[in-house]
């Protein structure tokens, strides 16, 4: 009896040890290469048996809202969070995120600069990158050959306009363009702010005075909604980066201008229609190159509640790791390995082999400046937001103003004044000015 006793309480502290897993709570976007994190977690899960995964994952500006509301609440709902370039460096500040503390196999030293300098505060990593991106063109190289139009290499938006005309054939489903149009500070705004940059504009002066109405802008929003209006798919207004990807992989776009990471899944052949069809070239110009491309990390960051830390830490070396890259390579092809992170990824033989785009991103990445991003000098840091925490507010406010003229509901002027009226209120009251 004293041996059946001991035994079964053996197998009672066994079987209590087997439930006494971690539950990690992870909040992040339905991107793609999210999707793909998730799918292969399983591997994680089977080298890491006491940490259980609990996935949330939202389309973009509900995300954003989402963790937004959690930490500045100290909600304590997740365990790592998916936020960008924007929220890592304010919320460190705060003392809201946890310092991300890479293991001895990380090589922190391989992530790109101007990525990892984006992510930190005084020198210290509050979210670890898990891909990096700026924007560029993806076009339709066999539509350009057939209608003799040529693509080049740093197009203008004015050659933007002048391609998408020559294609553009809505009898066919084909699309002359297609851009952002979903309202949002990080969906219609990063790609309009780079539109406002390239025109000459920015968000705000030297003295915090917000530049909304002012003629860059006015000339930038009116050049976008005529290209729209003209040559754009019907519903615009609700597409932002998802939407568009799903209409080019089906040969609905002849040109795109959006995210650099967007490039495995446009040349994928598993995934895109087009894939063997696809050219690329540089970021839109105007009046200045300055700020034509933005620059934006999706990072895996810890809220400062969360009562799993050493789990967290564990996750998010996982996921943004080297071996991550090598994994999804190995599962998926290197075309869908997440870049814009680390310089190795770039140098690997089989990815250059596949890539028709790695070089270009690599280098609109470095390119890229967040405090030199305007012709006009500007007060903040950020090429497609600015980032001060006034900004969410403001960028959405000006972003549904500028959706609103994009449907016909108001005309540009009324939606640049009332973007700005909005962008003033919120710096008033945050102490700016009077």
């Amino acid at each position: 009896m004293k041996l059946k006793a001991s035994l079964a309480l053996a197998f009672g502290l066994l079987s209590g040890m087997a439930y006494s897993a971690t539950d990690l709570v992870i909040a992040t976007v339905n991107n793609r290469q999210m999707v793909e994190m998730q799918k292969l977690s399983k591997f994680f899960e089977q080298a890491n048996p006491d940490i259980k995964l609990k996935w949330l994952v939202l389309e973009e500006g509900v995300l954003r809202a989402r963790v937004t509301t959690d930490i500045a609440t100290k909600g304590g709902q997740f365990d790592v969070m998916t936020i960008g370039m924007y929220e890592t460096p304010i919320w460190g500040k705060k003392g809201w995120l946890k310092e991300i503390k890479p293991d001895a196999n990380y090589d922190v030293d391989d992530l790109l600069p101007p990525i990892r300098s984006g992510l930190s505060v005084d020198g210290k990593l509050y979210a670890a990158p898990f891909y990096g991106e700026s924007s560029f063109t993806m076009f339709r190289k066999d539509l350009a050959d057939a209608v003799g139009a040529a693509m080049p290499e740093e197009p203008t938006w004015q050659q933007i306009s002048d391609f998408a005309a020559k294609i553009h054939d809505p009898a066919k489903g084909m699309y002359g363009v297609c851009l952002r149009g979903k309202p949002g500070w990080g969906d219609n705004m990063a790609l309009l702010s780079t539109m406002v940059n390239t025109f000459g504009g920015q968000w705000f002066d030297m003295s915090w005075k917000p530049q909304v109405d002012s003629k860059p802008w006015n000339d930038a929003i009116s050049f976008y909604i005529d290209l729209m209006k003209k040559y754009g798919p019907p519903g615009a207004t609700a597409n932002s980066f998802n939407e568009n990807l799903a209409l080019f992989v089906e040969g609905k776009c002849g040109v795109w201008v959006d995210a650099t990471s967007a490039g495995g899944s446009v040349s994928d052949p598993k995934f895109s229609k087009v894939g063997d069809k696809v050219a690329f070239a540089k970021a839109p110009t105007a009046v200045t190159p300055k700020g034509a491309g933005w620059l934006w990390s999706w990072a895996l960051a810890i809220p400062g509640g969360t009562q799993k830390e050493e789990a967290a830490q564990k996750f998010i070396n996982w996921a943004t790791s080297k071996d991550y890259i090598k994994l999804v390579a190995k599962e998926d092809g290197w075309i869908v390995a997440p870049t814009g992170n680390r310089n190795s990824t770039y140098d690997y033989p089989e990815y250059k082999a596949v890539s028709k785009f790695g070089e270009m991103e690599r280098k609109a990445i470095l390119a890229a400046n967040p405090t030199d991003q305007t012709l006009p000098k500007s007060p903040y840091v950020g090429v497609q937001f600015a980032a001060i925490p006034e900004f969410q507010s403001i960028g959405i406010a000006v972003g549904q103003q500028i959706s609103a003229a994009l449907a016909g509901k108001s005309s540009v002027e009324d939606a640049l004044k009332a973007g700005q009226v909005a962008a003033d209120r919120e710096m008033k009251k945050a102490g700016y000015y009077k």
